[in-house]
């Protein structure tokens, strides 16, 4: 039968090799990154062309056209009366 100090040495040898194993990981994870992000330029964005313009003046491009209010008042409407029904 093992006693209990040797188990707990093995236990303590066990977690400080574990840790050490993940702790030089991550240092060499780090550095790697570091060096891939001097090695590789940074992406640029493209550059957007400006659409072309129509010939039209509008006096307010946000504006929504009456029509389009017309229609959406209609089904509104209608949608208030069926679902009173």
């Amino acid at each position: 039968m093992t006693n209990i100090g040797s188990l707990l040495g093995d236990a303590a040898t066990l977690m400080i090799t574990g840790m050490s194993v993940v702790f030089i990981f991550l240092t060499i994870l780090v550095y790697l990154v570091r060096l891939m992000s001097r090695l590789v330029p940074p992406e640029a964005p493209e550059s957007f062309a400006t659409p072309i313009q129509n010939n039209k003046v509008q006096s307010n491009p946000s504006a929504i056209s009456p029509k389009v209010v017309a229609a959406i008042s209609a089904a509104v409407h209608q949608h208030r009366i069926s679902a009173a029904k």
